[in-house]
């Protein structure tokens, strides 16, 4: 949306400078933008009388704009390990998922990297409890990956900015004593970089100095390597944001059957951008790699990897994939997954096996969906058997 526009822009989704122009309109001096963004976003009061700063007049005409999104929290679900999974209804009955992460050490947890977002230099320390949110940037998905429930259910709509703010601010609602939010991760339902407008948008607004001021090195945003986005996001945000790929295979082949957005943008062309973006030093690009049994987790898909980011600065997350609803295979079997780790280990790759994090409740990654819960069904979106075989 355009800053001369700012009433078109939904209010948690406005920066200071938009504000600015309401406040002009409003007869209003400009500091006073700045007043109204911190009530937002730094003190998670929408209620204008409430802002005691203001003058009465103007927290009147605050009132008129009805400064909270419509959104209902209809179920919050929680797993054996802390992990809680929250279903929001949105506007226009959209249902979407995101997911609170405790950071929690768990006993089989020796070599796991828990999550893409967490800096490698972030000190594990005896403070609080840092939780990392997954957020969704779209109600569904279109990327139609063959081994994620959000890709099977389709796309419904895009999430404006305000939705993609909502979340993170219902999620700071739900903390419990002793938690602290810590990481962003944009892996939610949705493409991020399919809806790049009202991302940046959101990431821009939550990490605002005078809003939530969250860090953009503790915000990671995940796509299936759509190239323009890579592009504009190391632009504009200098490379801070950090970033990873769900890569998935090692061949053009065998990735376009597993991610069809392939065949727009290849693993050449993936490469390529991402030796493009802006990596700040220490930081390293993720790769998330699904491994499904007798699909992708050979020897061979092993070897065909270690070429495939030679010369790269990345970290590889194996991601033994998850139960899905109507998928016609599953995980690698543990034997499998660790001989992948270690052949990409013994190649000098940074390499870790991701632990399972809610997936008791369907929050582990490639579970989030419009299932039961929601009151809708998954679509079955007839396929093809996928294999590793031509």
């Amino acid at each position: 949306m355009s800053v001369d526009r700012p009433e078109g822009v939904h209010p948690l989704a406005r920066l200071p400078e938009e504000w600015e122009l309401v406040m002009a309109r409003a007869g209003q001096p400009k500091y006073r933008a700045r007043q109204v963004f911190r009530w937002l976003h730094a003190h998670g009061t929408l209620t204008p009388e409430a802002m005691s700063d203001l003058p009465r007049p103007l927290r009147a005409r605050l009132a008129e704009q009805d400064l909270a999104l419509d959104a209902e929290v209809s179920t919050v679900r929680r797993a054996p390990d802390g992990t809680r999974k929250l279903l929001l209804r949105l506007p226009g009955d959209a249902l979407v998922e995101c997911v609170m992460i405790p950071m929690t050490k768990l006993p089989e947890q020796s070599d796991d990297a828990d999550l893409a977002a967490v800096p490698e230099d972030d000190d594990d320390d005896d403070g609080p409890t840092r939780v990392t949110v997954c957020l969704s940037t779209q109600h569904g998905c279109a990327m139609g990956c063959v081994f994620c429930a959000s890709g099977r259910a389709g796309l419904l709509r895009g999430l404006s900015a305000a939705e993609i703010v909502e979340q993170v601010r219902v999620a700071r609602a739900h903390l419990e004593p002793g938690e602290q939010l810590r990481n962003l991760v944009l892996m939610g339902m949705g493409e991020p970089l399919h809806h790049y407008d009202e991302t940046a948008r959101a990431l821009r607004v939550l990490t605002h100095p005078d809003g939530m001021d969250l860090s953009l090195r503790r915000i990671t945003v995940s796509t299936v390597g759509l190239v323009p986005g890579i592009d504009k996001l190391g632009r504009d945000f200098g490379g801070k944001v950090g970033l990873a790929v769900s890569l998935h295979a090692p061949t053009d082949e065998l990735r376009t059957r597993i991610v069809p957005m392939n065949a727009r943008h290849g693993l050449a062309e993936i490469m390529a951008a991402l030796r493009r973006y802006p990596l700040p030093r220490r930081r390293r690009i993720t790769l998330e790699y699904t491994l499904m049994q007798d699909v992708n987790d050979a020897a061979e898909h092993a070897r065909a990897l270690i070429d495939l980011v030679r010369g790269l600065r990345v970290k590889i997350n194996l991601i033994p994939m998850n139960p899905v609803p109507g998928a016609d295979f599953g995980g690698s079997s543990p034997e499998r997954v660790l001989a992948f780790q270690a052949a990409l280990r013994r190649a000098g790759l940074s390499c870790f096996v991701r632990v399972r994090r809610g997936d008791a409740v369907e929050g582990a990654c490639g579970q989030l969906a419009l299932g039961a819960e929601a009151g809708t069904l998954v679509r079955s979106i007839g396929r093809k058997p996928v294999n590793s075989k031509g």
